[in-house]
């Protein structure tokens, strides 16, 4: 450590030594702005999960996580005994964030709440995270943003803010440029808290509403990022692919003759679905005849595609699961390359995307293409990571993801008759890293499309709206 970081810091314990002395007696104006820090920490932290933060300072707001295991480290010591009175519950620690070796342990979450405006070296900090985090850990920062260096200046002087020494102000590009030299991957930013006082009424319109739209979000006083460690390719898994059919009986053999071995083998899985046809019947007879292949079938006994998703991936072994239209308008040649994605950790969710190759004449009708079209659009808002094609039939996660995804599916309802929803849906919510690959969309060459576009295109304006209460303006 060089003499002017050691100034630095002994500078900065001194400062928040003090502040946390005065906390004992004066809260200022600043409790609105930490109470809505809080909510959006606890929508993006489920309860129970392992959490390590930063520059935690009293505690409370690792507290309101409700981890299963929760870790504080402050290298102020005022604020690290207040935090183990506060919550005895949680471990504290007084040491550096720039030095988090002796932690010895992995996190699901890192927390980094107001503290990268503070630290002497943002880089080496997030470097020293990541021997505590594995390939699932998500890392949260939330920081002040560069326009409110006037407005906070004034506040402290006002005694309405918490008193800071001069800061680190970046701008989102810094931080995710920060990330990316550290070994991590950002996978998607916004704004918040637009209004920092309790004002009844405005408040709340202000910090949940405008300020996730243009122009307001552009004032907003701090950013939140998330990333995780960069990826590392992962050893070869069993792929499940899950083939929902309903009246396909021509798709059939085509089905078990296309799709290819991938990984440490192949393993599918029919889910027939009220069929009107023989699509149950020649599911039967085609396996007969392949006895030395993987496959097995499954009657739907509830309704939607999205039921026969979740039966298929109920009776899944494989450590990857797949979703392949029995349509077969996305050729199964193609899921090799949707599974070196999962494997290599480019992606964590794996989405088909048919709007970037040119399409074949009849594939989809043109007020299906304008309405995946703006769809695309309306999730890409309120996801926070580019969707290109909502409705495309195959995508691709890992067992463990979806088991935790299905685990919080209540969060959303069960309403979704295709099933795609609710796999984005619970994806954004996790902050799994969204991948598209292109795949050249076919006509079909048996049977007829199961969507009923304008009865179907209300429902998704509906679930649209239901979603943007519970991830854009919580």
């Amino acid at each position: 450590m060089t003499a002017a970081e050691e100034r630095y810091r002994q500078e900065r314990i001194g400062h928040w030594d003090q502040v946390a002395r005065e906390s004992d007696r004066r809260r200022g104006l600043g409790g609105a702005y930490h109470r809505r820090i809080e909510r959006i920490y606890r929508h993006l932290v489920p309860p129970g999960a392992r959490v390590l933060e930063l520059g935690c300072g009293r505690g409370d707001l690792l507290a309101a996580l409700q981890p299963a295991v929760g870790v504080g480290v402050d290298f102020s010591p005022e604020m690290v005994r207040r935090a183990a009175e506060r919550h005895p519950e949680l471990r504290f620690l007084q040491t550096d964030a720039h030095e988090l070796a002796s932690l010895g342990e992995t996190f699901d979450f890192v927390v980094l709440s107001d503290l990268i405006n503070d630290a002497w070296d943002v880089q080496r900090l997030l470097a020293a995270i990541r021997p505590l985090t594995t390939p699932r850990t998500r890392i949260v920062i939330n920081t002040y943003s560069r326009l409110w260096e006037l407005p906070l200046a004034v506040a402290q002087k006002l005694g309405l803010a918490r008193p800071v020494l001069y800061q680190n102000w970046l701008t989102v590009h810094d931080v995710a440029n920060l990330l990316r030299l550290s070994g991590y991957v950002p996978i998607r930013h916004w704004a918040e808290v637009l209004l920092p006082l309790p004002i009844p009424l405005l408040a709340p319109l202000c910090n949940r509403v405008l300020v996730k739209l243009w122009p307001f979000r552009h004032l907003a006083l701090c950013n939140f990022l998330v990333a995780r460690p960069a990826p590392r390719p992962e050893e070869d898994v069993v792929v499940s692919v899950i083939v929902p059919a309903r009246n396909e009986e021509g798709n059939i053999p085509a089905i078990l003759d296309r799709v290819p071995q991938m990984g440490a083998g192949t393993e599918l899985i029919f889910v027939e679905g009220h069929s009107k046809d023989g699509t149950w019947a020649a599911i039967q007879r085609e396996l007969a005849v392949r006895p030395g292949l993987r496959a097995r079938a499954f009657q739907q006994t509830g309704k939607g595609k999205g039921d026969a998703v979740r039966l298929g991936f109920g009776e899944a072994s494989g450590g990857v699961l797949m979703i392949l239209d029995a349509d077969l308008t996305v050729p199964p040649e193609d899921l090799p390359r949707f599974y070196e994605v999962i494997r290599s950790g480019q992606g964590e969710f794996v989405n088909g995307v048919r709007l970037v190759y040119p399409m074949e004449k009849d594939a989809m009708r043109f007020a299906n293409l304008l309405g995946n079209k703006f769809f695309s659009l309306a999730f890409s808002w309120l996801l926070g990571q580019p969707i290109k094609d909502t409705l495309c039939g195959t995508k691709v996660l890992r067992r463990d993801d979806y088991e935790r995804l299905a685990a919080n599916r209540a969060y959303f309802g069960d309403f979704d008759p295709f099933g795609d929803f609710d796999l984005l849906f619970g994806a954004a919510r996790m902050n799994l890293q969204i991948v598209e690959v292109p795949i050249r969309y076919r006509e079909r060459t048996y049977g007829e499309t199961n969507i009923q576009r304008w009865r179907h295109g209300w429902l998704l304006l509906e679930m649209c709206a239901f979603a943007a209460g519970r991830i854009k303006f919580i």
